[in-house]
């Protein structure tokens, strides 16, 4: 089969196509012919060798993705809620062999039934993004209906799922953007959109519940200007796992009685099937900016690299990607 390797770590010229064996699953996984592989910042992260909090799992050769939406092939001996046939999405085994090949093998447990109503290349532009935002809010934000959210970087992979799921489940959205992407923060839901740029955010927001830290900022005087916002008893979330809290923002959120966590993606079947079930009553859309086939996987990266992607990436692997 055709799978994009890793030999060395480096620049988007080390992503090499080649011909290497197809996978057999384990007894708890199965085997995914993939339509259709998202592009997220973590693959370039790992492409150029990985950030504090991953570095220590990554081993050479690899094949990077970990967005996949595909069709069972075949599955292990103590899988039973799948069959050959069935349209999936969901996460590859990080950091095992991951999406950017014509087939992978994953734990079942972190693959659900593709949305009916989205293409292959749709769908797979939803996991990774999609359980990051997830996990953010209701896994360690515990965010309710009627609560007031602030989530930064709202108009990314992550922050435009966010944006949309809280709004969902009956939450009050502020989401933060530059100030092109204000319009769209508003078509996906929100009820304020502000530009980080020229608004002082810190003094037109407070009283949240929930900050989520979606954006790409790694900025530890940001994160005290945020933990400002939140009311006492507030939760700070950040996804970027990969820069702990520094002693300004532990001594900001002990002023603050509130509470700040880091959320690692949880490739949760549950959870996933849930992001399945608002997409499917249209609650939950997926934008799509730029499709490439495999063999432009390098273009793909240099694209995401320049972190002004709005929604998706996605790299299309088989001819009927854009069947739903």
């Amino acid at each position: 089969m055709k799978a994009v390797r890793i030999h060395t770590f480096g620049g988007p010229e080390v992503l090499q196509l080649e011909d290497v064996a197809r996978p057999v699953p384990a007894a708890d996984e199965i085997l995914i012919q993939v339509y259709a592989s998202g592009v997220n910042p973590v693959d370039w992260v790992v492409r150029e060798g990985g950030n504090d909090a991953l570095r220590a799992y990554l081993t050479l050769p690899l094949t990077p993705g970990w967005d996949a939406a595909g069709v069972v092939v075949e599955v292990g001996s103590e899988v039973t809620g799948f069959r050959p046939g069935d349209a999936v999405y969901g996460e590859p085994n990080f950091p095992g062999d991951g999406s950017y090949a014509e087939y992978c093998a994953a734990k079942a447990s972190q693959f659900a039934p593709k949305p009916q109503y989205l293409s292959f290349t749709e769908a797979a532009g939803v996991p990774l993004a999609g359980l990051t935002a997830w996990t953010g809010l209701f896994g360690h934000g515990q965010l309710r209906a009627g609560q007031r959210v602030l989530i930064q970087g709202a108009s990314g992979g992550v922050g435009g799922f966010a944006v949309q799921f809280a709004k969902a489940k009956g939450a009050y959205v502020i989401g933060t953007a530059s100030a092109g992407n204000l319009e769209y923060l508003r078509q996906l839901g929100a009820d304020e959109a502000l530009d980080y740029r020229s608004q002082p955010v810190e003094e037109l927001v407070r009283d949240v519940d929930v900050v989520l830290e979606a954006s790409p900022a790694r900025d530890n005087a940001a994160r005290v200007q945020a933990v400002r916002m939140l009311k006492p008893g507030g939760i700070f979330v950040s996804v970027n796992v990969d820069l702990p809290f520094d002693e300004a923002v532990l001594a900001a959120l002990a002023r603050q009685r509130a509470t700040g966590t880091l959320a690692p993606n949880q490739p949760r079947q549950e959870w996933l099937r849930e992001i399945t079930q608002l997409i499917d009553a249209g609650q939950v859309n997926v934008l799509v900016s730029q499709v490439f086939p495999l063999a432009e996987v390098a273009a793909a990266h240099r694209e995401s690299q320049t972190w002004h992607v709005r929604g998706k990436l996605v790299l299309t692997i088989h001819p009927d990607a854009d069947q739903a």
